[in-house]
């Protein structure tokens, strides 16, 4: 469920839906996806969302954690914790179960989320049961509160037995929660000394703070407690609201900020600090961080702004890492990344060739000596035929050049700064485009052109594989979720959208080609069936075939490299990816639509699929123009 498809189409359902009925399908489905055989390289290859080693804290991947308001008892963590985070939360837990029935509401234009009940749980066994059982490798944290009635000597023995519990199974740190506690500073100093000596060499320790918390009470818990004992504390994202509820959403940032500069102004300076309020937007965590925390959670922001905003935060926080460092020189265009502009103009070329041949001659000799027969022979046996073959050729004509504007933009500007998404995006597609030429063999026919421009390409490919280690992306990022940002979300999905759609159509053209090689609407504009064309010359099928097969080839070839650039290229300000994309698409779609219209094979259904992938095209690019050309207000 990335950004793309929450944004566009989940969020608005989930949010017509009650709270709770959307919190439950949302987590079922993660759930699903992290178990699943697959799963995980299903939500590696829709985000990319792998952390960068530059994000590594020593206790963590990333300083982004999943908050334990989003899966409180743990049972969708290995598909969330693929996302991008570095620890996760789980809790709050107590002794025994807190249930509400009480619906879960929702402000979707404050961004709020209310909790009639802010401690609600399934109790201690149950969460041991999930800790045991949660898939995944990201630390564990667990946050604990006293059950609401609890005396402060039970309260203390709760919370010991808890963290006893915990550690055993795992926890990598415990949470010790407050907010229940600290309206009695003394009391509450006095529960956290005795929790603090009892839990020795029990592991991590952090005091759970809610935020807006008063100078003069922070003061006096860090006057009366020891410490040294405390690893650091965790300022909550929950604020009190009426009837023993709880809020958490924006509204909470400020406070959470103010608490921030308290605890470093007057805590430990050794002691880590992590935030959970309010973090709605990449820049919300920058500001956080700035200010002196060491690692943000995600509670309600994950809500509102999707599961692609772990990664987000990630992203800002490279840029701001290696924004300050030196820029590494850049490598020479004999390294390996020219070699990928050679062959992506050596497309260019091949294409134009071929399509100046389909507009003239349309056959090639050693096509007639493969019939046995010239041109002027098919015309007079039907004047459709030639047409109909140089339909094909055109449409090849077209795709390969989109190909080789791609695969020169993506490395003259992502190769050569070493963009893993690039990469990935043009070797991937090179992997699945160069055995598409040899499709056509199985119907005995050898295209000589088609050799050679393999025998050419293929160790200019090869040598674009040179090692070229995988740098950061020093372009900028998207900070906040502006509407900008939002249209953005519908031009990437029309540009996934397009790229699967023609990779199915790549398949399909492809797998006809090699099979059956029409499909009705080719005979009724033929006006022949494949009996009468054997009968006439029983070569021309597997002529024709070739074209079809590698059509098809090149389409999926296509199609690969413009869908991890849709997946994983899109950023704010990229203007020469969006003139990649509008420049790249352009050939294709005027060769294969100017064709149809110019032979007159324009029957509906079997142009419909080509309207459909143009009006994803152009909309894609309409959506994207704003974000892909301006500058957003977070930098």
């Amino acid at each position: 469920m990335p950004d793309w498809s929450y944004q566009t189409l989940f969020r608005p359902l989930l949010f017509r839906l009650p709270a709770r009925t959307a919190q439950r399908i949302t987590l079922s489905a993660f759930g699903a996806v992290g178990r699943m055989p697959g799963g995980a390289f299903l939500i590696k290859t829709l985000g990319h969302q792998e952390p960068s080693p530059l994000l590594e804290t020593g206790w963590s991947a990333t300083p982004v954690g999943l908050s334990g308001t989003i899966d409180p008892q743990g049972i969708a963590q290995r598909g969330l914790a693929r996302l991008g985070f570095g620890f996760v939360e789980i809790g709050p837990v107590t002794v025994h179960p807190i249930r509400s029935r009480e619906p879960i509401e929702l402000d979707a234009k404050q961004e709020l989320i209310y909790f009639p009940e802010p401690f609600e749980n399934e109790g201690l066994p149950a969460i041991i049961q999930k800790l045991a059982a949660s898939g995944h490798n990201l630390p564990k944290y667990v946050r604990i509160a006293a059950m609401p009635d609890a005396s402060d000597v039970e309260a203390v023995s709760q919370f010991t037995h808890l963290i006893d519990r915990l550690t055993a199974v795992g926890a990598a740190g415990i949470y010790v929660d407050t907010t229940s506690l600290i309206e009695d500073a003394s009391v509450c100093c006095r529960i956290l000394s005795r929790v603090a000596e009892c839990a020795i060499a029990k592991g991590t320790l952090f005091i759970y703070l809610p935020p807006g918390l008063s100078e003069d009470r922070l003061r006096h818990l860090l006057q009366h407690i020891d410490c040294s004992a405390w690893d650091g504390v965790v300022i909550g994202g929950e604020q009190p609201a009426e009837g023993g509820a709880a809020v958490q959403g924006s509204c909470v940032k400020s406070s959470g900020l103010e608490t921030l500069r308290l605890v470093r102004q007057l805590g430990p300076s050794k002691w880590t600090v992590k935030v959970a309020a309010g973090v709605h937007e990449p820049q919300d965590a920058a500001l956080f961080l700035q200010n002196g925390a060491d690692a943000v959670l995600l509670g309600s922001g994950f809500v509102f702004a999707g599961p692609g905003l772990p990664k987000r935060i990630n992203d800002a926080s490279i840029s701001d890492k290696v924004t300050s460092a030196a820029i590494p020189e850049t490598p020479s265009f004999w390294r390996h990344w020219g070699w990928m502009c050679l062959l992506g103009i050596g497309m260019i070329i091949g294409g134009f060739i071929a399509w100046l041949i389909a507009l003239s001659s349309v056959l090639l000799p050693y096509d007639e000596r493969f019939l046995h027969m010239k041109r002027d022979e098919l015309i007079a046996f039907n004047a459709h035929l030639l047409h109909f073959m140089s339909h094909d050729r055109i449409t090849l004509s077209g795709t390969l050049i989109s190909i080789g504007i791609l695969y020169y933009q993506l490395a003259k500007h992502g190769l050569r700064d070493g963009l893993h998404w690039a990469k990935t995006a043009v070797t991937t597609s090179c992997i699945v485009g160069f055995p598409s030429f040899f499709l056509y063999l199985g119907y005995g026919f050898f295209d000589p052109l088609h050799a050679a421009a393999a025998i050419i390409l293929l160790p200019m490919f090869l040598l674009s594989l040179r090692k070229n280690p995988d740098r950061p992306f020093r372009g900028p990022v998207s900070r906040v979720n502006d509407r900008i940002w939002k249209r953005a979300m519908w031009g990437q999905l029309c540009f996934v959208v397009l790229g699967v759609s023609l990779a199915i159509g790549g398949l399909t053209i492809a797998a006809i080609g090699v099979t059956q090689v029409f499909v009705p609407t080719d005979l009724t504009f033929l006006r022949l069936t494949p009996a009468e064309l054997d009968a006439f010359n029983y070569r021309l099928v597997p002529l024709i075939a070739h074209d079809r097969a590698g059509f098809g080839g090149a389409l999926f070839s296509d199609a690969v490299v413009l869908l991890i650039t849709a997946l994983w290229g899109i950023q704010r300000g990229q203007r020469w990816l969006w003139r990649t994309l509008l420049f790249g698409g352009m050939p294709a779609f005027i060769a294969g639509l100017s064709v149809h219209y110019g032979i007159g094979y324009t029957d509906f259904i079997h142009l419909l699929p080509a309207w459909f992938a143009f009006a994803l095209y152009v909309a894609g690019l309409i959506l994207l123009y704003p974000y892909m050309h301006g500058v957003d207000r977070g930098d």
